[in-house]
C-alpha cells in the first residue's frame, strides 16, 4: 500500500529546520513519506553534519533548492536572506512539485504542503496547484497572536506602520493574556534599524497567507500558554515535539560529551548552550568563561566555531588547564539528550523555543539570556509565569558579570520552587503527548485530516 506523500519545507535556519523534520520523523512513524526541502546552503550543511553511519531514512528524502544568495556571509544577514528567497524560491518550489507530480508514479504525487509560516510564497504555490497546506508555526503560540494583531497594534498607535513602537509601554493583547513590554516585540529585538523593518514587513506580509492554510499547528500546549490559544481558535498544538531520531543538526554533534556525563554525579552539571545565532564579544566571552571557573560546578559548554564575533574563541589565559576536572567544551551537544541526563541540574539558554519546549519536557530549571527575536518574551514567560528559571541581568554596559553569572547559578540551584514548578511542567507536557492528551489527539486528527 503506498504511503501519502508529503512535501516539507522550513525557513532555513535551525530553530525552525530541527521541529519541522522532527514532525517529519513522527509522520514518517504514522505512515507517510515525506520529501524534505531545505536551500541548498542548508542542506549542505545538514548532510555534512550527519553522522558516517546514518542513512537517509527510507521515507524522507532530502531535497535543495537554491535560495538566490551569492555568499555566506550574505545569508547571515537575514533580511537580505529573506528578500532574496521570496523573489527566487516560489519558481523553483513549483517545479519541484511539479516533477514530483508528473512523475510516472502516479501513486506519489503530493497530498499536503507544510510549510513555515514565515513562508507564505511556499503556501500560495500549493494553493495555486490545488494540494492541501498546512502552516508550521515554530515559536510561541503566543508570538502568533502578537503577529496577527499587528494591523490592531497599528490601528491603536502602539506601533507605526514600520513596527517601530510609538511609546515604551506594557500592552495586554487581551484582558486574559500577561502583559507584554513592547521593547519585547519581536521584530523591535534586532539590534539594526533595517533589520527591524525587513523582519516587521515579512511577519507582517505573511499575516494574510495563514488564511490559506486548511491546518494551523505548533510546537506547544494549551496549559503553557492558554490565553494566546483563545486568541487564535484555529492553532492546534501537537507539542512539546519528540522524535526518536533528528536529521537536522548544522554542526556535527560530539556524543562523546554524554559518556563524560555518565562520570559525573546526579544534578551537578550546568548545562550551557546559546543556540545557533547567538554571538558574543571577547569580553563576554571571557566573563561567562570565568563565571563558570567562579561558580565552581561541573559544567558542558557547547562553544559553537562561530560563537565569538572574531571567531578565535580564545578561552582566558590557564583557564582549560583550571577547569579540566570538571569542565567540558564541545563544538555541539546532543541536546536533547544532555538535557535528559539525570547528572544535568540547570540549563543556561538563550531561550530559544526548541530549546525552552526540550527542557520543559525533561523538567530542568532555566538560566535564561536571551539574545534576539522572540528570546526576550520566551525568557519573561519562563521566569515570570511559568517560574521554572532565573533571568540573568547585564550591568550598566550591557555585561553579564562573572559575579551575575555565579549569584544566579546559586540562586538557581537552590532554589526548590523553581525546580517543583519544573517537574509539575514536565508532566503535564508529558500527559499532553501520551495516548489520549490533547497534543496527541490533535496530531492524530491531523493525520486523518490529512489522509
Amino acid at each position: 500500500m503506498s504511503r501519502p506523500h508529503v512535501l516539507v519545507i522550513p525557513y532555513p535556519a535551525q530553530g525552525h529546520v530541527m521541529p519541522l523534520m522532527e514532525l517529519s520523523h513522527n509522520m514518517v512513524d504514522r505512515g507517510f513519506k515525506i520529501t524534505f526541502v531545505n536551500t541548498e546552503s542548508i542542506h549542505k550543511r545538514v548532510v555534512a553534519a550527519m553522522s558516517k553511519n546514518s542513512d537517509y531514512e527510507d521515507f524522507i528524502n532530502m531535497v535543495a533548492i537554491p535560495d538566490g544568495v551569492e555568499t555566506e556571509e550574505e545569508r547571515n544577514d537575514l533580511g537580505k536572506l529573506s528578500n532574496t528567497m521570496i523573489k527566487v524560491m516560489p519558481g523553483h518550489f513549483e517545479k519541484l512539485i511539479k516533477k514530483i507530480n508528473e512523475s510516472k508514479d502516479g501513486d506519489d504525487k503530493i497530498a499536503c504542503v507544510i510549510a513555515d509560516q514565515t513562508l507564505g510564497w511556499a503556501l500560495e504555490v500549493a494553493e495555486k496547484l490545488s494540494i492541501q497546506r498546512a502552516v508550521f508555526w515554530s515559536s510561541s503560540a503566543v508570538l502568533l497572536a502578537l503577529t496577527l494583531h499587528i494591523p490592531r497594534l497599528i490601528e491603536d498607535g502602539i506601533i507605526n506602520t514600520e513596527g517601530i513602537p510609538l511609546t515604551n509601554q506594557m500592552i495586554h493583547l487581551s484582558t486574559t493574556m500577561p502583559a507584554m513590554k513592547t521593547g519585547h516585540f519581536v521584530w523591535a529585538c534586532f539590534g539594526d534599524s533595517d533589520l527591524q523593518k525587513t523582519i516587521f514587513k515579512l511577519m507582517f506580509d505573511n499575516t494574510p497567507s495563514t488564511k490559506l492554510a486548511n491546518y494551523i499547528i505548533c510546537n506547544s500546549f494549551y496549559e503553557l500558554e492558554p490565553s494566546a490559544f483563545n486568541l487564535v481558535p484555529n492553532l492546534k498544538p501537537i507539542g512539546p515535539l519528540l522524535a526518536s531520531s533528528r536529521l537536522a543538526h548544522f554542526w556535527p554533534e560530539d556524543l562523546t560529551c554524554l559518556s563524560w556525563l555518565d562520570q559525573q554525579p546526579a544534578k551537578s552539571v550546568i548545562y550551557v548552550a546559546l543556540g545557533s545565532f547567538t554571538v558574543l564579544d571577547k569580553r563576554q566571552f571571557d566573563e561567562l568563561a570565568l563565571g563558570l571557573e567562579l561558580c565552581g560546578q561541573r559544567f558542558l559548554w557547547v562553544v559553537r566555531p562561530d560563537l565569538t564575533n572574531d571567531g578565535t574563541d580564545s578561552y582566558p589565559d590557564g583557564f582549560e588547564t583550571r577547569v579540566c576536572s570538571r569542565g567540558r567544551m564541545v563544538g555541539w551537544a546532543p541536546q536533547r539528550e544532555v538535557l535528559a541526563h539525570p547528572s544535568v541540574a540547570c540549563f543556561l539558554t538563550h531561550c530559544g523555543w526548541n530549546s525552552t519546549l526540550e527542557a520543559i519536557s525533561v523538567g530542568v530549571p532555566l538560566l535564561c539570556w536571551p539574545y534576539f527575536a522572540d528570546q526576550n518574551l520566551n525568557k519573561e514567560y519562563i521566569c515570570e509565569i511559568w517560574k521554572i528559571g532565573l533571568g540573568l541581568k547585564p550591568d550598566e554596559n550591557g555585561l553579564i558579570s562573572r559575579d551575575e553569572f555565579k549569584t544566579k547559578v546559586v540562586g538557581l540551584l537552590g532554589n526548590e520552587e523553581i525546580k517543583t514548578s519544573a517537574m509539575e511542567l514536565k508532566e503535564i507536557a508529558m500527559k499532553n503527548v501520551s495516548s489520549g492528551g490533547a497534543s496527541f489527539k490533535n496530531f492524530e486528527d491531523f493525520i486523518e485530516e490529512i489522509k
